[in-house]
């Protein structure tokens, strides 16, 4: 394993070795002045050059443990009191940040040289100089977060998924952990339980009227205060939005500072929030004796455990490949046909744009999730076996309504495994060959011919669609109505 002069093994430092050599010379610097040393005489003590030495002090060059050991002794010190990571004083730390400014993109970016930072600048100079790099790269990120790049996100997110099947170990051993911190006794979560992990968190419920439209939940980190909206008993499930909002805490998240970073923070939370309602625990071996008496059923995981069948669906392809051996894949399709949610480790082959994204893609007209808009049955679930160009898959899908209008929500299997499903005797049948422009995304020829000079539709255009995507750390969160928010409802 190779080592650096830390003692310590070249995988546990930062990628930057320059950032540990600054941290190193700015506390050499600032042992010696304490002292009351010249450069030229710490030099001679350590029997080197004064330019050498001013190198390392500038953490133009990092030195080797040999001559570290040199430097401590003569400046009267253990090795260790310059190996600390952080530096010694307010006005090290600034020097560091605004030297490592000045190697960054943005000053590169900008033309801006790299200048000696002289102990006559003042140290409000340097403040500001931070202040305005801090701002430019506000700025250039808030710039990035286009369409693309949240396609890109996406993208990289899902294969990750894939590779790992859907299955996060850690955080399930997170549910596991916690669960049994407030004595869970298994099977479904109760909203009882949800508050007592949320008080084992350290927070108090407060359900109010006046919870900011942009938000879900609110917490005030500060009071230890989670604030939900009262209307959350008549629009859906008081348990998610809470073990959501706590999942962050948990987690350890903080500001996200890129649009792919709050992308997996979002994942985490509900793949936390979903290992919370259906424990693996007690939901592996529910899924293993269906598995058994060839009886797999959404519905079934849905009903057991109290949940949306978006949870369930969801929660069934965490557990589905590592627990039964299955792979899956899931959708959710707008009713407009747009997928907004899609993952597969079961070679399905999904539409996909030219950088691999499936969200923002349409659904085939022939696939489950889009005929299941048509049936006129929302009672029962509707099984389809599709035909593809990449072989026959079955899937079983239901429509859930929300505020932003009705969703499909579907999970499928490959041919071989339907076996273990129930409804794999369903008659439905369809063929999708989304790859040939004329399976659905052109209209046939008759329709083509007598409409397309004769027809003009104005479209409704997606906000999105014209800008970029909502800035600020937490996309689409008005900041100012959250913070007013948390000031008017904190506790005197």
């Amino acid at each position: 394993m190779t080592t650096t002069f830390t003692g310590r093994p070249a995988a546990e430092l930062p990628d930057d070795e320059g950032v540990d050599a600054l941290t190193i010379g700015r506390r050499i610097r600032q042992l010696r002045s304490d002292r009351g040393m010249r450069l030229e005489e710490l030099a001679a003590a350590v029997d080197r050059a004064p330019s050498q030495l001013s190198m390392i002090e500038n953490g133009r060059r990092e030195p080797k443990l040999t001559l570290l050991q040199a430097i401590a002794r003569a400046l009267g010190t253990p090795i260790d009191a310059l190996l600390e990571s952080e530096p010694l004083d307010e006005r090290a730390t600034l020097e560091i940040s605004l030297e490592r400014a000045m190697r960054g993109q943005t000053f590169q970016a900008l033309g801006i040289p790299p200048f000696r930072i002289g102990k006559t600048m003042p140290t409000e100079a340097l403040k500001a100089m931070l202040a305005l790099q801090g701002e430019i790269e506000r700025l250039r990120d808030e710039r990035a977060a286009t369409p693309e790049e949240a396609r890109r996100a996406n993208v990289a997110l899902r294969r990750l998924m894939r590779t790992q099947n859907n299955y996060f170990a850690e955080l399930e051993d997170q549910a596991r952990a916690l669960l049994e911190a407030v004595d869970h006794p298994g099977g479904p979560l109760t909203q009882r339980t949800a508050s007592d992990i949320a008080a084992h968190l350290g927070f108090t419920l407060h359900y109010v009227p006046d919870l900011p439209q942009t938000t879900r939940s609110v917490a005030d980190i500060k009071n230890g205060r989670l604030y939900l909206s009262s209307r959350l008993a008549s629009k859906g499930d008081p348990r998610t939005a809470v073990l959501q909002a706590l999942s962050s805490r948990i987690l350890g998240h903080r500001e996200p500072t890129s649009y792919a970073e709050f992308l997996r923070q979002r994942v985490e939370t509900n793949y936390l929030t979903g290992a919370l309602l259906i424990p693996e625990s007690h939901a592996v071996p529910f899924l293993q004796e269906a598995k058994k008496d060839r009886a797999i059923s959404i519905e079934d995981l849905r009903d057991a455990y109290s949940v949306s069948y978006e949870t369930a669906a969801h929660r069934f392809t965490n557990l589905a490949t590592v627990h039964l051996g299955i792979p899956v894949h899931f959708l959710k399709v707008h009713e407009s046909g747009t997928i907004t949610k899609a993952y597969e480790n079961d070679d399905v082959n999904f539409p996909t744009d030219r950088l691999g994204s499936i969200e923002g893609q349409m659904c085939c007209r022939r696939w489950t999730s889009r005929v299941v808009f048509d049936v006129d049955d929302h009672f029962n679930p509707y099984y389809q076996y599709t035909d593809t160009g990449n072989g026959t898959y079955w899937c079983t899908a239901r429509v859930e309504l929300s505020s932003e209008g009705a969703h499909s929500v579907s999970v499928g299997v490959r041919f071989d495994d339907t076996k273990w499903f129930l409804g794999r005797d369903t008659p439905n049948r369809g063929v999708s060959k989304h790859s040939v422009e004329v399976c659905c995304r052109r209209a046939p020829a008759d329709l083509e011919a007598a409409w397309r000079e004769n027809s003009w539709p104005n479209v409704r255009t997606p906000r999105t669609l014209l800008a970029t995507l909502p800035t600020g750390a937490f996309p689409g969160v008005d900041t100012t109505d959250v913070y007013e928010f948390l000031e008017a409802h904190a506790p005197l």
